[in-house]
């Protein structure tokens, strides 16, 4: 990995500003960095993003990339775990090591089956829930996969 980031989160192709703002939010929490496929559903000066972001925005590593190739070519991940409702494997499966790329998908629809095939995706992976629920909010699915992540590294720089 060309940086020291413990995990990276990546939207691909954001729609709701507020889900973006909160992710703003955990990653300025936890160290992550979070990356944004274009094009989004909103701009960065949205008010809801700065809203729901708070003051983390200037503490946040955030980049927005043109699309996800330039994203891989900047990150050259080793693993990519891409979350998706229809995975036979829970996200607590899994071993994290830093680096680890936490790839999830736009709020309506989530990852389109053309990411979900890329070569750069090591496993596809879900949160559990209940049956016949569609999916869950987009901030609230990358703290609860984060923070797995994290806790699995022992949680290095919290306090």
């Amino acid at each position: 990995m060309p940086d020291s980031a413990p995990f990276h989160i990546v939207f691909y192709q954001p729609c709701i500003p507020p889900n973006t703002g909160n992710a703003i939010r955990i990653a300025a929490n936890t160290g992550a960095q979070l990356h944004l496929i274009e094009p989004l559903g909103f701009t960065m000066t949205d008010q809801q993003v700065r809203r729901a972001g708070l003051d983390y925005h200037e503490m946040a590593h955030v980049t927005v990339h043109p699309d996800l190739a330039t994203a891989w070519e900047k990150l050259q991940p080793e693993r990519v775990f891409a979350f998706t409702a229809h995975a036979g494997t829970f996200h607590t499966d899994v071993t994290y090591r830093p680096g680890d790329v936490l790839l999830f998908g736009p709020e309506p629809t989530g990852l389109p089956d053309e990411v979900l095939d890329d070569p750069h995706v090591t496993e596809r992976l879900r949160i559990p829930m209940l049956p016949d629920r569609r999916s869950m909010n987009l901030a609230n699915a990358t703290s609860v996969a984060l923070y797995e992540a994290w806790r699995q590294q022992g949680f290095p720089g919290a306090q």
